[in-house]
C-alpha cells in the first residue's frame, strides 16, 4: 500500500478538486474531505449543533438508506486506490463504505464493492479498473464522519483540449517526479504542483551534501513533447537555495525508473550549468526534442520550489503512443 501513496491524489484541493454534494453534511461539512492538510482535533472545540470535527460528518440516520459525497476530481485519471482516512472519528465512523466512478457525473459505475472501515484510521483500498474518471461518489454505510479522502491514480489529461506551450512537467498534465537523489527536508513531488509555493516546507529539498557530487531530481512529462522554455524557482529558499543547476533531457519512453537513475538512458544537456539566486525565479530557453524525461540537477545541494517545463506534446502517433508503456 506504501505505493499505492506515491501515486497522485487526483481529488486534491491542491488541483482544484471540489466535493460539489452531499446529501447530509449536519455536524462537518463535505468541503473537509478534500483538505490538504492532514486532519486534526480538538478537544473542547464545540459548535451550535455539536462537536467541531475536522472532516465531513452527517447525523444518525433514523430512515433507510445510506450518506454519500459527490466530488469533482481536480485532474481527471485512472484511479488505482483510495484512502477513507477517519482519523479522529472513533465512536462515529461509518461501518462500511463503497466508491462510485463517473464521466462528467453521469452514468455512475462501481469502482469499489462496500469495504468495513475502521475507525481512527487510514482504510486503504486497491482498485483494479483501466477507465477514467472525472467525478466519484464516496458512500458511507449507513452515515458517520470520514476525516479525508484520497483518491490516488495516474493523471489523464485531454491535450486535445489544452492551448500550447503548456507545462508538459505540471501534475495536473500527467507528469510525475518519478527519482531523486535526496528529500530530507521536502517531497520532490512538491516540484511539479500547479500552485505557487507557500513556504520553505512547500518545495523540494535536500540535506546538506558533505562530500563530492550534487543532487537530482527525474521528471516524467505528461507526454512527449518539444520544450520551449524552462522555469526554476527558488521561492523561500534564502540560505538554502543551490548555487548552480543544469538540465538534461532524454527521450525515453520505456525507460525504468533504475536506467534513468543510473546513467543508462541516453540523457543530452539541455541547459549548462548556471548560476542560482536565492528566493527568485530563473528562465532559460529549451530546444530539441522530443523527450520525455528531464533531470534537474542542483550544485551542489539545497531547495527548488518549483520546476516548470513549458512545450508542445508531440502529435507523431509513433512517439506519443509508446507513452502507454511508461
Amino acid at each position: 500500500m506504501a505505493q499505492l501513496t506515491e501515486l497522485i491524489d487526483l481529488a486534491s484541493e491542491r488541483l482544484g478538486g471540489v466535493a460539489i454534494e452531499a446529501n447530509d453534511e449536519f455536524f462537518a461539512p463535505k468541503e473537509n474531505l478534500l483538505k490538504a492538510a492532514a486532519p486534526i482535533f480538538i478537544a473542547d472545540k464545540y459548535t451550535d449543533r455539536g462537536k467541531w470535527m475536522d472532516g465531513w460528518e452527517s447525523r444518525r440516520k433514523r430512515v433507510p438508506g445510506h450518506d454519500w459525497c459527490i466530488v469533482r476530481l481536480g485532474a481527471p485519471g485512472i484511479i488505482r486506490g483510495v484512502d477513507v482516512d477517519t482519523s479522529y472519528f472513533i465512536g462515529n465512523y461509518p461501518a462500511h463504505c463503497s466508491l462510485d466512478g463517473s464521466v462528467d457525473g453521469v452514468d455512475w459505475v462501481k469502482v469499489l464493492p462496500k469495504e468495513m472501515l475502521q475507525g481512527g484510521a487510514h482504510n486503504l483500498f486497491s482498485i483494479d479498473s483501466p477507465r477514467r474518471f472525472t467525478h466519484v461518489r464516496l458512500n458511507i454505510y449507513p452515515d458517520g464522519g470520514v476525516a479525508r479522502l484520497r483518491v490516488y491514480g495516474e493523471v489523464a489529461p485531454d491535450f486535445d483540449s489544452l492551448e500550447a506551450p503548456f507545462d508538459l512537467a505540471a501534475v495536473q498534465y500527467g507528469g510525475t517526479v518519478v527519482a531523486a537523489s535526496d528529500m530530507f527536508f521536502g517531497s520532490r513531488h512538491n516540484l511539479i504542483w500547479p500552485d505557487p509555493s507557500t513556504h520553505m516546507g512547500d518545495g523540494w529539498e535536500t540535506k546538506r551534501r558533505r562530500g563530492p557530487g550534487y543532487d537530482w531530481a527525474i521528471v516524467r512529462l505528461g507526454t512527449p513533447g518539444m520544450i520551449e522554455r524552462i522555469v526554476v524557482e527558488t521561492q523561500h529558499f534564502k540560505g538554502n537555495h543551490p548555487d548552480a543547476f543544469s538540465l538534461d533531457a532524454c527521450h525515453a519512453p520505456l525507460a525504468l525508473v533504475e536506467d534513468l537513475a543510473t546513467g543508462r538512458a541516453a540523457w543530452r544537456e539541455l541547459i549548462p550549468r548556471m548560476k542560482l539566486d536565492p528566493d527568485s525565479q530563473f528562465e532559460a530557453r529549451g530546444g530539441g526534442g522530443p523527450h520525455t524525461h528531464v533531470r534537474l540537477n542542483i550544485y551542489p545541494d539545497g531547495g527548488i520550489s518549483r520546476l516548470r517545463v513549458f512545450g508542445w506534446p508531440v502529435r507523431d502517433a509513433s512517439v506519443a503512443g509508446s507513452a502507454s508503456h511508461r
